[in-house]
């Protein structure tokens, strides 16, 4: 997996925005150690928020555990990730990031899921929360083979 990571903004950053940043570059390095490693030990992952096929329950997945289980099922069956945030907010200890997450799956597939990503750090500028706010049926729709 390469780093393909597309954001328009300085360098000089708040912890969320930075643990995002963190979170975001890891998964497109493939790196499940590293994006485990950016969680508080009860961090909490909704993605997406709600009810999902990745989360029938819509609880999300908390602790290190359930965040690994997390990556298996989905991070870990995607070949390729590209990010490509368009505007971010930062606001005391959260981060909501607009973007889309292109994906690239077994098979040739592509998908592009267009969300609202909100990241919470505590104190030690681990992540607490990641929240994605996308809709299903909005990305299901982008799917498409493709040939690269």
């Amino acid at each position: 997996m390469g780093v393909q990571v597309s954001w328009d903004t300085s360098a000089e950053q708040p912890p969320a925005r930075r643990a995002a940043f963190a979170s975001m570059t890891a998964v497109t390095a493939g790196d499940k150690e590293a994006w485990l490693d950016l969680f508080a030990p009860d961090g909490v992952v909704e993605d997406p928020v709600g009810p999902s096929f990745f989360d029938e329950e819509g609880k999300g997945h908390h602790g290190r555990d359930g965040i690994s289980a997390f990556w298996d099922k989905t991070i870990g069956n995607v070949e390729r990730f590209e990010f490509t945030i368009r505007d971010s907010h930062a606001a005391g200890d959260e981060c909501a990031n607009v973007g889309t997450i292109t994906t690239y799956l077994p098979g040739g597939y592509r998908v592009d899921t267009d969300g609202v990503f909100v990241y919470r750090v505590g104190e030690d500028g681990l992540i607490t929360s990641m929240r994605a706010f996308w809709e299903t049926e909005r990305a299901m729709a982008t799917a498409r083979q493709v040939t690269e």
